[in-house]
C-alpha cells in the first residue's frame, strides 16, 4: 500500500523564457515525483510515455522512485512560453499520448491517488470513479480544461465536472482555471461553487499572491514564500500539491500543509527544473524572515 500514487504522463517539454530556451522532461507526474523523492513517504507513479522517453523513466527509477510505466504510441510534447510575468504562459501541444485505463490502475493500491491529466482525454470519467471506489482522490484539474486546436492549447470547460467533482477530495486549480471551471472571477465565490459541487478541499493557487484553501466552510489564506530571484515557474503547482499531500497524509492540518506546500513551491521557483530539496530545506525556508 502506497501513501501517495501519482497518475499522469511524463512529457517532453520545450520551455521558452526571456532568458533561455530549454528542453527537459516535464508534466505533473515528473515534477510531483521529483518533489517527493527525498521525503519520508511511500510514493509511487503510474505513467505512460513513448519509447523515446523511457530513459527518463529509467533515470527516475535509479533515484528510488517506484514506477509502473506503459509504452504509449507517443509522449506528450508541450511547448511552454513565458513572458516577463512568470505567472502567465502560452502553450502548444506538438504530440499527444494514449489515455490511461482502469486496467492499468487495477494492481495499484494507495491511500491517496493524485491525478495529473495534461489534456482532456487523458483520464476518462470511469477512471475517476474506479479509483474513488478504493481510495481518496486528489486532482490537478488543469488538463480537463484544455483543448488542442491547430497545436494551440485553448481553455474549455470540463464537460464531466458535475458528475466527477463529488468523487474528488482534493482539487487544485489556479485563478484562471477556476474561472474556466466555474465562470466566476471572485476567488472565494468560485471555490465555494466547487465545494457546493462536492469537492472536500478546494485549493486555489494564486502565484505570487499565495493560495486559498476551502474546507468545511472555512477559508485558509496561505502566503507566498518568495525566493530572492524567480527563475522557472514550470512545475510550481505540481510541487505545491506534492508538498500539500505529503503533509496531509502525515496528519498535518490544512494550514500547516498549505504553508509547507507554499514554501516548497517557493524554493522550486527559485531554480530551473524540478524541486530537489529535502523536508529540512523547506522548513528552513519557511522559518526565514519574510
Amino acid at each position: 500500500m502506497l501513501d501517495i500514487c501519482c497518475v499522469g504522463h511524463i512529457t517532453l517539454d520545450k520551455i521558452i523564457t526571456p532568458k533561455a530556451t530549454k528542453y527537459m522532461a516535464g508534466g505533473t507526474s515528473f515534477y510531483f515525483s521529483k518533489a517527493l523523492r527525498q521525503m519520508e513517504v511511500n510514493f509511487g507513479l503510474v505513467t505512460a510515455v513513448g519509447q523515446s522517453e523511457m530513459p527518463v523513466v529509467d533515470a527516475l527509477r535509479t533515484e528510488g522512485i517506484k514506477i509502473q510505466a506503459s509504452v504509449s504510441a507517443h509522449s506528450v510534447y508541450f511547448e511552454n512560453s513565458y513572458g516577463l510575468n512568470s505567472d502567465h504562459r502560452t502553450q502548444r501541444v506538438l504530440q499527444q499520448a494514449d489515455p490511461f485505463t482502469v486496467e492499468q490502475l487495477q494492481p495499484v493500491e494507495a491511500k491517496i491517488f493524485h491525478l495529473g491529466p495534461l489534456l482532456a482525454n487523458d483520464m476518462e470519467l470511469e477512471v475517476i470513479k474506479y479509483l474513488a471506489d478504493k481510495s481518496t482522490l486528489s486532482l490537478d484539474v488543469q488538463g480537463y480544461l484544455r483543448t488542442v486546436q491547430n497545436l494551440k492549447v485553448l481553455p474549455v470547460d470540463w464537460h464531466d465536472k458535475i458528475e466527477a467533482l463529488p468523487y474528488i477530495h482534493y482539487l487544485k486549480a489556479n485563478e484562471y482555471e477556476l474561472e474556466v471551471l466555474t465562470g466566476c472571477t471572485d476567488i472565494n465565490q468560485g471555490a465555494q461553487i466547487l465545494a457546493d459541487q462536492g469537492v472536500k478541499e478546494v485549493i486555489i493557487t494564486l502565484g505570487g499572491q499565495g493560495s486559498i484553501i476551502l474546507s468545511n466552510g472555512q477559508f485558509y489564506q496561505i502566503p507566498a514564500y518568495k525566493p530572492p530571484t524567480i527563475t522557472d515557474a514550470t512545475g510550481c503547482g505540481d510541487t505545491y500539491m506534492a508538498g500539500y499531500l505529503y503533509q496531509r497524509v502525515k496528519g498535518a492540518s490544512i494550514e500547516q500543509a498549505g504553508n509547507f506546500a507554499a514554501a516548497m513551491a517557493g524554493l522550486k521557483i527559485g531554480a530551473s527544473g524540478p524541486f530537489t530539496g529535502t523536508e529540512g530545506d523547506v522548513m528552513a525556508f519557511m522559518n526565514q524572515p519574510r
